[in-house]
């Protein structure tokens, strides 16, 4: 992505300038009240304003500038949560491991990321299309063993995973 495709029109970014100046204090203390610490706090409102730039302003001007920059931020803040989440059960998961595994500090955090990307995959799906995308592709089934397994048609195991892949390209690319 270039540059220029990043940065929103100047009209837009002297809003934006002016909705930091005059409200980034105010985010960061919001943050800090949800997590009680700053540091990620601080991290969480820049974050907030870099979505905001990569975002088009019609007019240039927000009617509320509060609620519009909480709104973004607490998708954010589910967003550290619920990576928060996984590591911590990804870390609870290693420690009760009889051999320690030898995965470097890289490849543990390539591998929260995944598991991180992999539970906003399955947020909001169907119990059902849940159980059909794990069978496929955590336990490698092929279809017409999922059908058999969970009493239900090839063709809605294909529907299923459909849905299951579009979902996966939605959280991974818009």
């Amino acid at each position: 992505m270039a540059l220029v495709d990043v940065l929103p029109p100047a009209d837009s970014s002297q809003a934006i300038a002016t909705l930091y100046r005059e409200h980034s204090s105010w985010l960061r203390g919001w943050l800090r009240g949800k997590l009680n610490c700053s540091e990620t706090a601080a991290d969480l409102a820049q974050d907030t304003f870099v979505r905001l730039l990569r975002r088009e302003l019609e007019d240039g001007a927000i009617r509320e500038p509060r609620s519009y920059l909480s709104a973004i931020a607490r998708g954010l803040l589910f967003n550290h949560w619920r990576h928060q989440a996984v590591e911590r059960a990804y870390l609870e998961l290693m420690t009760g491991q009889d051999e320690p595994t030898s995965l470097c500090l890289e490849q543990q955090q390539l591998l929260v990321e995944t598991l991180v990307r992999l539970a906003q995959v399955l947020e909001g799906m169907p119990v059902r299309d849940k159980q059909i995308f794990l069978l496929a592709r955590l336990d490698g089934l092929k279809y017409q063993e999922i059908a058999q397994q969970l009493g239900v048609s090839i063709n809605v195991v294909q529907k299923a995973m459909v849905r299951g892949m579009e979902r996966c390209y939605r959280v991974l690319y818009e």
